[in-house]
């Protein structure tokens, strides 16, 4: 009896040590599990953010040159939706089952307490080392992570589309059954909003000037404006009525200083042909020498309905870049703007629009130079009403509103509801407008300043 009570004994005394081995293993594989979880949550959120703030531009440049890193990114990256659910997904999961490991360690080791403790620590860990490390990271360098983790990304949202699709079709009837609709048709990605966004920050930074700055925005914001906001006004507008004497048609022509001209009949707004100085010369000369040989005669048996050109009329509501692939493809320059009840409403030429983007052309038989605006000694400015807001905001870098006017004329009395007098003032938008000179119902000058000090607003 006495050997085997020993050896009962024996292995009664190392249970406790296999059984404390056990539970000190299980508490290494639950840490190593918990680090393996934080690592692939940090792998998740530096993707996501490395593959919405990557540059497509520069992604595509590099995939151009052979980098298949790059091409696997821009390739993931076309489906959005799929792909942010995809990451969303497996985000939110390692860091549910790291969060449920952690809890289940500490309460093992804390009992009761563990639950806060867990807590504390899991957030602590997810917050610094999965959530604003990798995406400080990811934000620096956004190519080259992007580049790198697309293959990855790209298979892990293949494995998690089924899911994916159904978290989409159970959120679409969830939003239905309140009358919401999920929007799925915008792009994550804009390239005029990153354009413009790149510019403002090149800007800002010194390394774009002014002038290229505004040069390219003009150019990407043609799409978004219309003949109607640069047209020539029809009350600016030279037009030679068709029933005056050929002189004093010849004298208007040489004394203008554009080189096509409306012609009209009865009422200006029976726009009936569009003259070009070069034809008038051309007629003349060859009715001079060719076929009477007295340029007197000539002059007086000048038809203007001769040389006339079928006027070109265009909808005050055409998008400015439409109107130049227009101009291009017909060969012309010049163009009568009508509203939707056939009325004349203005004038626009190519330059018109190309002046948009370089800014104005001059030439040595422009009457009216570019305005130069330069602050008077009270830091206003002097500007003429019929300068556009655009023009503007684009000369001295302002921000008012051209939505409801295109003239800084128009703004004013758009504001003050009515046709201000002449030396009233005025204060709104964060900035003083003091009305200068006025003739009949038209703003012709204005005095503009920012408002500096909260006391100016108190005027008007």
């Amino acid at each position: 009896m006495t050997p085997l009570l020993s050896q009962a004994a024996a292995q009664s005394a190392t249970l406790p040590s296999d059984a404390g081995a056990g539970a000190s293993n299980a508490l290494w594989i639950t840490c190593a599990a918990i680090l393996l979880l934080l690592v692939m949550s940090a792998f998740f959120s530096a993707s996501e953010t490395a593959l919405t703030a990557a540059s497509r531009s520069k992604l595509r440049a590099r995939a151009d040159k052979g980098d298949a890193g790059a091409e696997a990114a821009l390739s993931v990256t076309r489906d959005t939706d799929r792909l942010i659910g995809a990451i969303l997904l497996g985000n939110n999961v390692v860091n549910i089952l790291s969060a449920s490991l952690a809890t289940a360690l500490f309460t093992g080791l804390f009992g009761a307490s563990g639950v806060a403790i867990a807590t504390v620590v899991t957030t602590v860990l997810v917050l610094i080392f999965a959530e604003v490390m990798p995406k400080s990271y990811a934000i620096g360098n956004p190519e080259n992570l992007a580049a790198t983790v697309a293959r990855p990304i790209s298979g892990v949202t293949k494995i998690l589309s089924p899911l994916v699709m159904v978290v989409q079709v159970i959120v679409r009837s969830l939003l239905s059954a309140f009358g919401l609709r999920a929007g799925n048709d915008g792009s994550l990605f804009s390239v005029h909003e990153e354009i413009t966004g790149a510019l403002t920050i090149g800007h800002e930074s010194g390394a774009v000037q002014k002038e290229d700055r505004d040069r390219l925005l003009g150019a990407l914001d043609l799409g978004n404006r219309s003949v109607e906001e640069v047209m020539k006004h029809r009350s600016e507008i030279q037009m030679i009525d068709a029933d005056l004497p050929p002189e004093t048609i010849l004298e208007t022509v040489l004394a203008s200083p554009h080189t096509r001209l409306p012609v009209y009949r009865g009422e200006r707004e029976n726009v009936i042909g569009v003259i070009h100085a070069k034809d008038v010369l051309r007629a003349v000369h060859n009715s001079a020498y060719d076929d009477i040989g007295d340029p007197a005669e000539a002059v007086r048996d000048f038809e203007v309905m001769a040389v006339a050109m079928k006027p070109y009329f265009v909808p005050e509501t055409t998008a400015l870049d439409e109107q130049m692939r227009e101009f291009l493809a017909r060969r012309a320059h010049f163009a009568l703007v009508i509203d939707e009840y056939g009325s004349l409403r203005g004038l626009i030429t190519l330059e018109d629009i190309l002046e948009e983007i370089v800014g104005e052309i001059a030439d040595e038989h422009d009457t009216e130079a570019a305005q130069e605006l330069k602050p008077l000694p009270s830091g206003d400015y002097l500007i003429d009403g019929a300068m556009t807001i655009r023009d503007l905001n684009r000369a001295l870098d302002w921000n008012l509103p051209d939505d409801e006017a295109n003239t800084v004329a128009g703004l004013v009395i758009h504001m003050a509801q009515s046709i201000p007098a002449q030396g009233q003032v005025f204060s709104f938008l964060g900035y003083r407008f003091e009305v200068v000179q006025r003739r009949d119902n038209r703003i012709a000058k204005l005095r503009i300043r920012p408002l500096a000090a909260p006391e100016d607003a108190a005027e008007g």
